[in-house]
């Protein structure tokens, strides 16, 4: 009998312990459940998979599944056929490149002063009309100490200069050595490559004779690509950019300003004896620009700073190509750029190079001034 009440004593104090313990994990989730924290990831991890379209698509009969994954054949064959559509697109350009260029060549010619337009050549109705004709007794009165002045003046002086000063996604690269050498920067023309050839476009650069390079012309040719991507061939969206090649600039001496001369002080370990020397370091230029980093073959991959830089050179060939070349004269003016939004997510980048400015304590030497050199101009050669 008395084992019985031990049994039975026993049994009743494990029932009150587990009943304890059933109350505090009641208490404990109590508590949790009551966490705003705990309770907003629980409910982001039920929206995240209880609704995503492919938990839906999951839960689809195998017989609708097999009729999704035709679609998806069907949209492999759309991309393939718009890729062709893109291609006919890049022979239409090269058409119409064609009847834009003598427009272009008399641009050129009004910029340069090769040539003067006509009365009804330069006739223009501005909005600003009335203001004008208010001013106009005023404009009067200076004509003629002006009119000795306006005869020096050629064509539309720093015409390219002032377009790569204005806009700021490329002012950013033009330093203050550049400016007297693009102020030499006479044409800007795009060209599209031959029928059967590969898709590209080129950006040749024309310069007038100056002291600091022999070339004539400075090229950039971009490469192109209309076809889906084998391994995802829904992420087409029509050309893009694959690589760009610049060309060699042939600077005369002490003028290339890609580089600069440092000089470096070095101490001997054993004699504690102190030397200076000098070398060259690349430089801070917009002629950069025709030297670009090269795309990495087949099982390479570029770092993230070369990925953003071949990022930002594809955006500026294509703005070069599609808004720059095309309407010149409203960059210069600035009435492009007023509406011109295209290019305003360059904050990370332009905080990118500030702190590329801080780096390095060496001392910097100008490179002395040769004597001009006066070698006649040379297209520049292809890298």
């Amino acid at each position: 009998m008395a084992d019985n009440s031990k049994t039975e004593d026993t049994a009743s104090d494990s029932v009150e312990a587990a009943k304890n313990a059933s109350d505090k994990k009641e208490k404990l989730a109590d508590q949790v459940m009551q966490n705003p924290q705990v309770l907003a990831a629980l409910q982001e991890r039920l929206d995240s998979t209880a609704l995503t379209p492919s938990s839906y698509i999951e839960t689809l009969p195998k017989a609708v599944k097999r009729r999704i994954n035709a679609l998806k054949q069907l949209q492999v064959k759309c991309a393939h056929i718009e890729a062709k559509f893109y291609e006919e697109v890049h022979d239409l350009e090269r058409k119409y490149a064609a009847l834009y260029q003598p427009l272009f060549d008399k641009r050129r010619e009004f910029i340069t002063g090769e040539a003067e337009p006509t009365d009804a050549e330069s006739e223009w109705h501005s909005e600003n009309e009335e203001e004008e004709k208010l001013a106009g007794d005023m404009k009067n009165v200076a004509v003629i100490e002006e009119k000795g002045e306006e005869t020096n003046i050629k064509g539309i002086p720093d015409f390219w200069f002032t377009i790569l000063r204005n806009v700021d996604m490329l002012s950013e690269f033009v330093q203050e050595y550049d400016e007297p050498i693009l102020k030499h920067l006479q044409d800007i023309k795009v060209k599209f490559s031959e029928p059967g050839q590969p898709m590209s476009f080129s950006l040749e650069f024309h310069f007038g004779p100056n002291d600091y390079f022999s070339n004539s012309v400075l090229t950039k040719t971009y490469k192109m690509k209309s076809e889906p991507d084998k391994t995802d061939p829904f992420s087409f969206e029509g050309p893009e950019i694959v690589d760009c090649e610049g060309c060699t600039i042939d600077w005369k001496k002490g003028k290339n300003v890609t580089v600069k001369t440092i000089r470096k002080k070095q101490k001997h370990k054993g004699r504690g004896t102190v030397r200076t020397i000098t070398k060259q370091v690349p430089n801070d230029s917009f002629f950069n620009f025709f030297s670009p980093i090269k795309v990495s073959g087949e099982g390479e991959s570029l770092d993230e700073d070369s990925e953003f830089t071949l990022a930002a050179d594809f955006e500026i060939g294509h703005f070069f190509r599609e808004r720059i070349v095309p309407r010149a004269v409203l960059y210069f003016t600035g009435e492009a750029i007023e509406d011109d939004d295209n290019f305003e997510e360059g904050e990370e980048g332009e905080e990118e190079g500030l702190e590329g400015e801080e780096e390095g304590e060496e001392e910097e030497d100008a490179e002395s001034e040769p004597k001009k050199d006066s070698s006649q101009p040379a297209e520049c050669k292809q890298q």
